[in-house]
């Protein structure tokens, strides 16, 4: 069985720190963890590694944040990949820093990333992890937050958050949605 794991973001160096990334943060977390190593492919930043019996290709999309579903589909088709086993991490200004939310479908709510996701597949029916990175902004100031460094105290916390987003992935992949649901939203310090 294969399972695509996408970690939405934006390439270069002035997005490297920003919480628009913490997608690819927690890909990046995952892969050095599983001793995985990206390569730069189509459409992306791709690696491929195996968990008991499961293949996972994790990608991180080079076409930036808002055309990210280009990626999506073309990886999805390239490898066949089945929708069910379709799993995006995504940042989330609604949600409080290090809350995560694991849900099997719904809106793009307002995320950029996701709009072109849902436009290219045609559908919201697919896994998606967000990521709490909070709403401490003026009025106004979303998008320089958005793409804003993290804080002193946010950059302290954010390899137990990459962490845990490794936990989400590999629950997804080995127990299923339903079940991994359960577990993080239940308990999201777990």
């Amino acid at each position: 069985m294969k399972y695509l794991i996408v970690g939405l973001g934006n390439i270069g160096s002035e997005y490297e720190d920003t919480r628009h990334n913490i997608g690819f943060k927690v890909l990046d977390a995952f892969a050095k963890a599983s001793n995985a190593v990206f390569e730069d492919k189509r459409y992306g930043a791709v690696c491929e590694l195996k968990l008991k019996g499961r293949t996972l290709l994790l990608l991180k999309p080079n076409t930036y944040m808002n055309l990210s579903g280009k990626a999506v589909s073309y990886w999805m088709q390239k490898e066949k990949v089945a929708l069910e086993d379709l799993l995006v991490i995504v940042d989330d200004l609604a949600l409080p820093f290090g809350t995560l939310r694991l849900r099997g479908q719904g809106s793009d709510g307002g995320h950029n990333g996701l709009k072109s996701i849902n436009a290219l597949l045609g559908t919201n029916a697919y896994a998606r992890l967000r990521i709490g990175i909070g709403n401490d902004f003026q009025r106004g100031g979303q998008i320089d937050y958005v793409l804003g460094q993290w804080t002193p105290d946010e950059e302290v916390a954010l390899p137990a958050l990459q962490e845990r987003g490794g936990e989400v992935i590999t629950a997804f992949v080995l127990q299923g949605l339903a079940r991994t649901m359960n577990i993080y939203n239940t308990n999201p310090k777990k």
